[in-house]
């Protein structure tokens, strides 16, 4: 050291804690001209008014100076930074320290800085890396020329890159992801923005846009911040462009401004507030658009100047097991949140509702107020068809009896109706279809059922089943169509018996199970329209699902009755390799008693499907997956005094080589009791095809069998590296689909890569 003025500690201990002190303090051999001067390492070192812990190699000190030399693997923690290099010199004068050679920063957000040099002072508040490398806890790589970072305030980059996948280089040396270049790179630590001096962004690594400047917000920030733009198009209002701007109100509010500029329709406005609390949360959406042209919906419910609709919706737990919410819907004509693509809503309708909902281990209740309403061409009085329940109350109770004693299952329902017109449907081939009064109905029921299960001598197992439902309705006879006010009070004694000979056959390259089952049931009543009306059982396919259930109707408002038989068998094979099947199949009889599926019903939920005779169709089902890579699913309905099939659908999805093939086919045969004058066939299938490592092609197609028509077309091409996703598709559709004559286009392009 210059002077002769230096001294040096050798061998020194790898881990100097609190600091440089603790080298005097172990009393390690000096090798030194001359002794440091007093008291010179009294105080831990400090940078600005915090302590630092420093380990290295090799200790010097410059007394005239008053700087200190670490080298040799220096590690510094300091403030949760973590710093290694190979030689730090330390200033006691000025509180700087100065890293030299192959310097490494671990940050504690988890951040990876790199860089030959390094210069710290006043407490980190600024350090300046030249040739700067910052590796982030996803991977992302940023380089810069010069680096002067300055905590709580900016840091700035020259001659900066980002990139979120690293070097972009995959393993066949190819470019992969995006980045971004500038000359400068400025990152406000108070505002969480970024700017960048003369950007160009990166491709693929080829550049494609060149900007004077851009300002960019941390992704990662809750700060105000425009997110990715929206672009569709549409034959009515041409392309519309949306740029959303999120607005983070607060820790727990949220808003979120998207104006619209369309080319065929003017300018629209969607305003969207999000609101959490510690319990739950709540959301309110409006969305509107002053039409330039309504004539473009001529003829359409949507031909008026002006268009919008105003949702909310909530959800709470007040308290444990109990969930409240609501969600409400309101628009100035039922096709508009339709005809401007609003992704969550289609033309099934929506619910306006109330709701409160406890469930427990083995109890359940669901309260609920609701009012059902259309979307797309629908006229006032296609609204007021629609019901509103008021209540829907759903419960249920499942008691495990002691000493293995079986459970008890109860249940209860109050459904009430209010409908404003009869919803009388255009007579299908001179079938009429009507789908609910005008009227003003309840309709409650309870009911008590007990099981248990026995496994008898030769492993049969029989399951016993005793039950008792009581039904109490009210309609006040408003329709014309079925005038007079009616009462009902209903019990009706449930007793069956299950019966199930499972056989395992083992060996070979499979385990098999053939399980023969029989069931025997009796509902003791005559009245299968307990509801008066039938609401809620208007849903009704016989098939394998429902081929051994005790009551087969989809809601309260009907019931099974008479005594019937099920027979059929289960057939399951799981093979060593993996690959597996799942048969069911059989049929039901109805023995004595009214037999509900022949009684006539106004909806037609029981026509044409098979249980209306004394034997019934036979059902089967299969699925599985027999082969690597394929998934299948199979159902189909015979009558068998024909025989005839009468039903049949099929469908799969085979994964080989990175290719997807899927196919579907399904098949409903004639039946003039349903309106059904001829068969109705439909095919569709797609496939999705790897280019390459990172393109795919996705044709796909739908054909309708019956009319000779083409129902759906449509192709899609994708590149995705896991950092850029771009692409586009072209779907279109036929006469006879449920959106004739129909063609979009969509466009995709999203860098991914930029969270934290």
């Amino acid at each position: 050291m210059s002077g002769g003025r230096a001294s040096m500690l050798r061998g020194m201990p790898r881990r100097l804690l609190p600091g440089l002190a603790v080298a005097i303090a172990l009393g390690m051999p000096a090798f030194a001209q001359s002794p440091p001067p007093s008291g010179i390492f009294d105080n831990v070192p400090t940078i600005g008014n915090d302590a630092v812990s420093i380990s290295s190699n090799l200790l010097t000190y410059d007394a005239n100076k008053h700087q200190a030399t670490a080298a040799g693997h220096v590690v510094v923690d300091y403030q949760g930074y973590h710093i290694v290099g190979d030689r730090l010199i330390f200033d006691q004068t000025a509180h700087n320290a100065h890293f030299v050679g192959n310097v490494v920063v671990s940050a504690p957000d988890g951040i990876t800085y790199k860089a030959p040099d390094m210069v710290l002072s006043g407490a980190m508040h600024q350090a300046l890396m030249r040739h700067l490398v910052i590796t982030t806890k996803s991977g992302a790589l940023v380089t810069a020329g010069d680096g002067d970072m300055k905590q709580g305030d900016r840091t700035i980059l020259d001659d900066a890159t980002f990139s979120p996948c690293g070097q972009c280089i995959d393993s066949k040396g190819r470019h992969i992801g995006w980045s971004a270049k500038a000359v400068r790179m400025i990152y406000n630590h108070k505002t969480y923005i970024v700017t960048l001096d003369k950007p160009s962004l990166y491709l693929l690594g080829v550049p494609v846009a060149n900007l004077p400047w851009l300002q960019l917000p941390d992704p990662t920030k809750r700060v105000p911040q425009f997110r990715a733009p929206l672009f569709d198009t549409s034959p009515q209002y041409g392309a519309r462009l949306g740029l959303p701007y999120f607005i983070p109100y607060g820790p727990d509010t949220d808003f979120l401004l998207t104006p619209y500029l369309m080319s065929g329709q003017g300018v629209g406005l969607g305003a969207e507030w999000d609101q959490r609390f510690s319990n739950g949360e709540m959301k309110v959406k409006a969305t509107g658009v002053y039409q330039l042209n309504p004539g473009a919906y001529a003829g359409q419910v949507g031909d008026r100047q002006f268009r919008g609709a105003f949702q909310t919706s909530g959800r709470f737990t007040p308290v444990k097991d109990w969930t409240v919410g609501w969600s409400y819907t309101a628009f100035t004509d039922p096709a508009y949140l339709t005809d401007y693509r609003y992704r969550e809503y289609t033309n099934t309708g929506v619910t306006n509702e109330v709701y409160a909902t406890q469930l427990t281990r083995n109890e359940y209740l669901d309260v609920r107020l609701q009012k059902f309403n259309l979307l797309g061409q629908v006229t006032d009085i296609d609204q007021d068809k629609q019901a509103a329940a008021l209540p829907n109350i759903r419960y249920r109770n499942v008691l495990y009896l002691p000493q293995n004693f079986g459970e008890i299952d109860l249940t209860a329902d109050l459904l009430g109706v209010f409908r404003g017109t009869d919803d009388v449907r255009t007579p299908v081939n001179g079938v009429p279809y009507n789908f609910g009064y005008a009227e003003a109905k309840a309709h409650g029921t309870v009911e008590a059922d007990w099981q248990k299960r026995w496994i008898v001598p030769g492993g049969v197992a029989v399951t016993p089943f005793l039950g008792l439902r009581a039904d109490a309705a009210y309609y006040d006879g408003s329709s014309p169509i079925k005038p007079g006010q009616i009462d009902l009070f209903n019990a009706t004694p449930i007793a069956a018996v299950d019966v199930r000979y499972p056989l395992v056959i083992q060996g070979g390259p499979a385990t098999q199970v053939v399980e023969p089952i029989a069931q025997l049931y009796y509902r003791g009543s005559d009245t299968t329209d307990v509801g008066i009306t039938n609401d809620n059982a208007q849903s009704f396919v016989f098939d394998d699902t429902n081929l051994f259930s005790y009551n087969r109707f989809s809601g309260t408002d009907r019931q099974e009755t008479g005594l019937r038989a099920n027979l059929g068998a289960h057939y399951q094979a799981n093979f060593d390799n993996g690959n597996w099947i799942d048969l069911i199949g059989g049929q039901s009889f109805q023995l004595a008693g009214p037999n509900a599926f022949a009684a006539y019903d106004p909806t037609q939920a029981t026509t044409g499907q098979g249980l209306s005779a004394n034997a019934s169709y036979v059902v089967l089902g299969a699925t599985g997956s027999p082969l690597k890579g394929l998934q299948f699913g199979s159902k189909v309905q015979i009558d068998p005094t024909a025989p005839r099939v009468t039903r049949f659908g099929v469908g799969g999805t085979y994964d080989i080589d990175g290719f997807t093939f899927n196919a579907d086919y399904l098949y409903i045969g004639q039946d003039l009791a349903r309106g059904v004058a001829k068969d109705q066939q439909e095919v569709d299938g797609g496939v999705v095809i790897p280019v390459d490592d990172y393109w795919k092609i996705n044709p796909h197609a739908s054909w309708d069998i019956a009319n000779n028509s083409w129902l759906d077309a449509g192709l899609g091409v994708t590149y995705d590296d896991g950092y850029l996703t771009y692409g586009g598709a072209i779907r279109a559709t036929g006469p006879t689909n449920i959106d004739p004559n129909d063609l979009l286009i969509t466009a995709t392009l999203n860098l991914k890569g930029l969270g934290p």
